[in-house]
């Protein structure tokens, strides 16, 4: 049965905008209505049986609209099926998972949420904005790291956990799972 998804995302210069249109791509390839939004313009998810919520991840940290979003739904969420993702390494170190900044990491156990999944991201002369990205941009971290691969195997992920779960029957415990424990 075919789910109602949003995929929202918060990015600085549109790479993980991207990520966010590739994910809700796979999904609707999978028979999903999928809606993809910037977070800012988001204003409820009332209709969604469940919400990808992505954010560009500069410094370890999470976009403040993305973290703004998880705090004032989190109600809302700990009824659907959310999954979370950040994009932002590139270079070397592009493929190395990084931990979730630790006000998401609350906010997901909070909300039953998985770990998020780290994307590489794409750092580029055109697009970096601010003194140290424009500089790193001319080095050896500049260039588009994204696997597109990765991205779409994830969303089918997604969409395979959706299948297999009727709505009616989603719910999240009311008593918080054990710690270092995540549902979703």
């Amino acid at each position: 049965m075919a789910k109602k998804v949003l995929i929202a995302y918060a990015s600085k210069t549109g790479a993980t905008a991207e990520i966010a249109e590739a994910i809700g791509d796979e999904l609707r390839t999978h028979g999903h209505d999928v809606d993809v939004l910037d977070v800012a313009t988001v204003r409820g998810i009332e209709p969604y049986d469940a919400v990808v919520l992505g954010s560009a991840l500069y410094i370890r940290r999470w976009q403040k609209d993305a973290v703004r979003f998880l705090r004032h739904h989190i109600d809302e969420l700990r009824t659907r099926q959310v999954w979370l993702f950040h994009s932002g390494p590139v270079g070397p170190d592009k493929d190395q998972d990084e931990t979730m900044p630790p006000a998401v990491r609350h906010l997901a156990h909070e909300i039953g949420a998985t770990p998020a999944v780290t994307f590489p991201g794409r750092l580029e002369q055109a697009t970096a904005k601010g003194f140290l990205a424009r500089h790193l941009a001319t080095g050896n971290l500049a260039g588009d790291s994204r696997d597109w691969a990765k991205i779409r195997a994830w969303a089918a992920d997604i969409s395979a956990a959706l299948d297999a779960t009727e709505r009616s029957s989603w719910h999240r415990p009311t008593a918080r799972p054990p710690a270092g424990h995540y549902l979703g």
